[in-house]
């Protein structure tokens, strides 16, 4: 492959939105709109779903100060999906038809920005395009609150998940005990199997105004322990806070949450909810306390407003990279982050991960960052997330409220 290569470009995103996925849309879309080697700057409609629908935006078109504002708005300004493509080897039909559109309007260069399932896509796609001999290089973007893609430090948009998470938990913590009465408050937060939003929570406890229990999937959860645990901790101090992950499971893999329904997203993953106020109802059985379960939801992925400008920066950095780098004659690769902590200094560059190592692999927190109890979470998890929800953003605000990107989308002809 010649490191020359000039065409179009498009750029998707996929999966569940964050406060900083448009951040890395802008660091793609900038660095784009400013390569010589780039013809034509699309974005894809929801998605991969905009390339087999042929609905694709033509990001010339949009003006730069507008595009400017993508950096601290929450959400997939381009539309997102949750569609899963076929194996290439038992239906090609979506294949051909990305290669058909691709050809439409001399697409070499593909950037898709998602999580796990997005990742997956964007491997398939590269591998077709390799048999078939339609040179595209093809560069996953990360992003995911629930930070758990292979071969990356941390994955854009985590930080300032975490940093709305363990924010929340100190304003809870402090309305909770204005009253002379103990209260038991439940804070249920995201993530199916990997808990390291959840794990954030922690972050609170640096200001002693965090949970006192702390409950992530990577472990097995029982019941028993559980009511143990909190009936303690209200003894002890006449009130508890408690955070548990949305996808915490017993020893048999059964999710606790009684919430969860027969609809999967199209990945066929289960859809959860419901667990703070299952576990509400058991502990004030088991009490007779005053107790309280909040859902977070998705407060948690679009709370631009306590976004960390460090998050803000990376993702940047991460879109632009992966032009840089498809630019330079690269492909099948995910941008990924490599940072040392070292001596109380954080330094974070980016790396190249293949493709195929990163689709479908699930990073989880290590258990040696969780407590011999399996309801807290050691030092070393606080060092390591601590550098990442550094700073405030430089969000516009009118009339004392947030001044988010309005695109004008007009379609590619």
């Amino acid at each position: 492959m010649s490191n020359t290569l000039k065409g179009a470009c498009i750029i998707g995103q996929s999966g569940g939105p964050t406060s900083a996925i448009n951040a890395s849309a802008y660091g793609v879309i900038r660095a784009a709109l400013d390569n010589p080697m780039i013809t034509h700057v699309y974005g894809a409609e929801h998605g991969i779903k905009g390339v087999l629908n042929d609905r694709l935006f033509d990001m010339s078109q949009e003006e730069a100060e507008e595009l400017a504002l993508l950096k601290f708005t929450p959400s997939s300004a381009l539309g997102s999906c949750r569609y899963k493509i076929a194996d290439p080897d038992e239906d090609d039909t979506d294949y051909k038809r990305i290669l058909e559109v691709f050809k439409k309007y001399d697409v070499r260069y593909f950037f898709y920005n998602g999580g796990n399932d997005s990742m997956d896509t964007c491997n398939k796609i590269s591998k077709y395009m390799m048999r078939v001999g339609y040179e595209c290089r093809v560069m996953g973007v990360p992003k995911t609150i629930d930070n758990d893609l292979f071969g990356t430090d941390h994955c854009p948009g985590f930080a300032s998940a975490a940093k709305y998470i363990a924010t929340s938990c100190m304003e809870v913590y402090r309305d909770a005990q204005v009253y002379d009465t103990g209260m038991i408050v439940i804070m249920e937060i995201m993530g199916r199997h990997a808990g390291w939003l959840t794990a954030a929570s922690a972050l609170a406890n640096i200001d002693g105004t965090g949970p006192d229990l702390i409950y992530l999937p990577e472990t097995d959860f029982s019941m028993e322990q559980f009511i143990a645990d909190v009936k303690r901790v209200y003894s002890e101090k006449g009130c508890c806070m408690v955070a548990v992950s949305e996808g915490i499971h017993y020893a048999d893999g059964s999710f606790v949450s009684e919430a969860q329904t027969s609809a999967t997203d199209g990945f066929g993953h289960a859809q959860l909810g419901g667990l703070a106020s299952t576990l509400t109802d058991v502990v004030k059985k088991e009490t007779g306390a005053k107790v309280r379960g909040i859902e977070l939801s998705l407060l948690q992925r679009c709370g631009a407003h306590l976004a960390s400008r460090t998050d803000y920066e990376e993702s940047i950095l991460a879109g632009r990279a992966a032009v840089e780098n498809a630019v330079a004659g690269l492909t099948d690769k995910m941008v990924g982050f490599a940072c040392t902590r070292e001596g109380g200094k954080y330094v974070c560059k980016t790396k190249l991960i293949d493709l195929k190592d990163v689709a479908n692999t699930e990073k989880k927190v290590p258990l040696e960052w969780i407590n011999a109890q399996h309801n807290g979470v050691e030092q070393a998890f606080i060092d390591y997330c601590l550098p990442l929800i550094q700073g405030e953003t430089e969000m516009v605000k009118i009339n004392g409220l947030p001044r988010f990107a309005k695109l004008k989308k007009v379609l590619a002809k």
